[in-house]
C-alpha cells in the first residue's frame, strides 16, 4: 500500500464504490480500503430507479445489467385497507426499471469495477484509527484483518468515510449520531425457495405488505430464493415474543396473519435462520467537516419501507466525488464545497424521511405502529420537515391556504397516503437531485456532462427555492 494517497476511501460497499471511481475517473489519485474481503452479506437488496443515472456515469450499468439480477418493475403494495401497484412504467426518462439484486453480488461488482478504474483497493484492511491535525483527519492507521502484525498509516488530503453502519468518524471521533425516537423498530428475515409467485403488481415486483403491528417484504431474487422480511415495532415485539416464546413464532405467527406473504410461501422452504436488525434509523448531526465527508450508511440510513437506501448510498458518493473535485480543481473553496454536499445530501435524506413517516403514521392509527407525530422537537427542529415536506408534494398536490402549517401538513399527508400518491411524492423525491438550476442548492448544481464538477447559476439562470 502506498504511504499517501490524494483521498482515502475507507469502505467499498455501494456509497465508498461510487465515491472511489468517480474520483478516480476525474484523474484523481484515490485510495480504498474495506475491512471484509468481497463478496460479503449485505441486507437491502430493492433497488431503486435512481441508481441506474449513477451506474451510468460509473461506467457499470452495462455490467448491472447483463448480470442476470431480477428486473424490478415497481412495487406491490396491500397497506391497511388499500392496495396498489407502484409501476416504473409510469415515470420519465430511461430509468424506468431497477433491479431485485443479491447485495454481496452487487456490491462486489461495483467494488471490482472500481479496481478497473484506477481505484487502488485493499480488501481485508480494517482503519484501527485516524490521525488529525486539528479538527482535519490526515491519516489513517490501518490493520490486516487476517494477519495482525501487517499494520500500517497511509495520509491523505480528503477523507470520504462510507464506513457503514460501523461509521468510523461518526462514532469513534464525532459522537453525533443521532437515533430518531420514533423509528424504533425491528426488521427480521429470511431466505426462501420454492415460493410462489408474486401473481398482482408489475412484473419483477418487492411485495409490501402490512399486519396489524407492522409490515413484510417479500423480494424474489436471481438464484431462485426470495427474501420475506418482517418490520415490527420494537414494543410489540416484546409483547409478541412474550406471548409465543421466541422470534421465530413471531415471524411465523406475522406470515399467518399476512394472507399474501402466507400464500407466497406456503409451497416454500425455509433456508435460513431468521436475521435481525434493530437500531437502524439514525443520522449524524452533520455529515462534512475539515476534510472530510460522510457517505452512504456511515451518514445516515431511514427505513427499509421505500427501498432508499442503495439510493442515498449511490447519491452521497456522487455528491462526495463532486465536492472533492470541485475543491481539487479550484472550482469552490472548500467551506462551500462542503456545504453543498451536506445540504443536498440533508435535503434528499429529510425528503425521504418525510415520506416514509406520512406513509407509516396513515395506515393504522389505532394500533400506532409509527409514531411520526411523536418526532421530538429536537428532531423536528433539525430536520425541518414541514419545509421537507412542502418540497415533496410541490407538483403533486396543493396545500390550501391556513394558518396552522402543522395542519395543512396533516391534511395533505392524509389525502396523499389514502389515494396512494405519497409514492408518487416518493418518486419527485428520488427524481430531485440538484443537476440544474432549478433544483440548485444554495445557487450551486451538479454538472454530469461532459465531466462531474459543481456549477455556480450564472446571471439569467432561474434559481430553486432552495437556492
Amino acid at each position: 500500500m502506498r504511504d499517501t494517497t490524494r483521498v482515502l476511501v475507507i469502505g467499498g460497499g455501494p456509497a465508498g464504490s461510487t465515491a472511489a471511481t468517480l474520483l478516480a475517473r476525474q484523474g484523481i489519485e484515490v485510495t480504498l480500503l474495506e475491512s471484509a474481503v468481497f463478496p460479503r452479506y449485505h441486507i437491502g437488496e430493492s433497488i431503486l430507479p435512481s441508481a441506474l443515472p449513477i451506474l451510468d456515469l460509473l461506467g457499470a450499468r452495462e455490467k448491472i445489467e447483463n448480470y442476470g439480477f431480477v428486473k424490478k418493475g415497481g412495487a406491490y403494495f396491500e397497506w391497511g385497507p388499500e392496495n396498489w401497484d407502484l409501476n416504473f412504467d409510469h415515470l420519465t426518462g430511461s430509468s424506468r426499471h431497477s433491479y431485485q439484486v443479491i447485495r454481496s453480488e452487487f456490491d462486489h461488482l461495483l467494488l471490482e469495477h472500481a479496481k478497473t478504474q484506477g481505484v487502488e483497493v485493499h480488501e481485508g484492511t480494517r482503519v484501527s484509527s485516524l490521525d488529525f491535525d486539528g479538527d482535519r483527519p490526515v491519516a489513517a492507521n490501518w490493520v490486516a484483518t487476517d494477519d495482525r502484525e501487517r499494520t500500517g498509516r497511509i495520509a491523505f488530503d480528503y477523507l470520504v468515510d462510507a464506513s457503514g453502519r460501523a461509521g468510523v468518524m461518526a462514532t469513534k471521533y464525532l459522537d453525533n449520531r443521532v437515533y430518531h425516537e420514533a423509528f424504533k423498530n425491528v426488521a427480521m428475515w429470511s431466505y426462501w425457495r420454492d415460493v410462489k409467485p408474486l401473481d398482482v403488481g408489475p412484473e419483477g415486483a418487492i411485495a409490501v405488505c402490512s399486519v396489524p403491528y407492522g409490515w413484510f417484504w417479500g423480494i424474489p431474487l436471481h438464484d431462485g430464493t426470495t427474501s420475506v422480511g418482517l418490520v415490527i415495532k420494537r414494543t410489540a415485539l416484546q409483547a409478541e415474543r412474550e406471548r409465543l416464546g421466541s422470534l421465530e413464532a413471531v415471524y411465523a405467527d406475522a406470515i399467518a396473519q399476512c394472507p399474501r406473504i402466507a400464500e407466497m410461501v406456503a409451497p416454500g422452504t425455509q433456508l435460513t435462520d431468521l436475521k435481525i436488525e434493530q437500531d437502524y434509523s439514525y443520522a449524524a448531526d452533520r455529515f462534512d467537516g475539515p476534510g472530510y465527508f460522510l457517505a452512504g450508511d456511515a451518514a445516515c440510513f431511514l427505513d427499509p419501507l421505500l427501498s432508499t437506501g442503495v439510493h442515498l448510498a449511490t447519491f452521497s458518493g456522487l455528491l462526495a466525488a463532486a465536492a472533492i473535485s470541485a475543491i481539487v480543481d479550484g472550482d469552490l473553496a472548500e467551506e462551500e464545497a462542503r456545504s453543498f454536499y451536506t445540504k443536498a445530501y440533508h435535503q434528499s435524506y429529510e425528503r425521504l424521511l418525510v415520506v416514509v413517516s406520512f406513509f407509516y403514521n396513515s395506515y393504522n392509527r389505532e394500533t400506532q405502529f409509527f409514531e411520526a407525530d411523536k418526532l421530538t422537537r429536537r428532531e423536528r427542529h433539525m430536520l425541518n420537515l414541514y419545509e421537507s415536506f412542502l418540497h415533496i408534494v410541490t407538483g403533486v398536490e396543493d396545500l390550501d391556504d391556513s394558518k396552522d402549517g402543522a395542519a395543512a401538513l396533516d391534511a395533505v399527508a392524509n389525502r396523499l397516503a389514502t389515494s396512494g400518491q405519497l409514492v408518487a411524492g416518493h418518486n419527485e423525491a428520488m427524481n430531485s437531485m440538484p443537476t440544474s438550476p432549478q433544483t440548485s442548492v444554495s445557487g450551486l448544481f451538479l454538472e454530469l456532462e461532459p465531466r462531474l464538477r459543481i456549477r455556480r447559476i450564472t446571471q439569467g439562470e432561474p434559481i430553486s427555492q432552495q437556492s
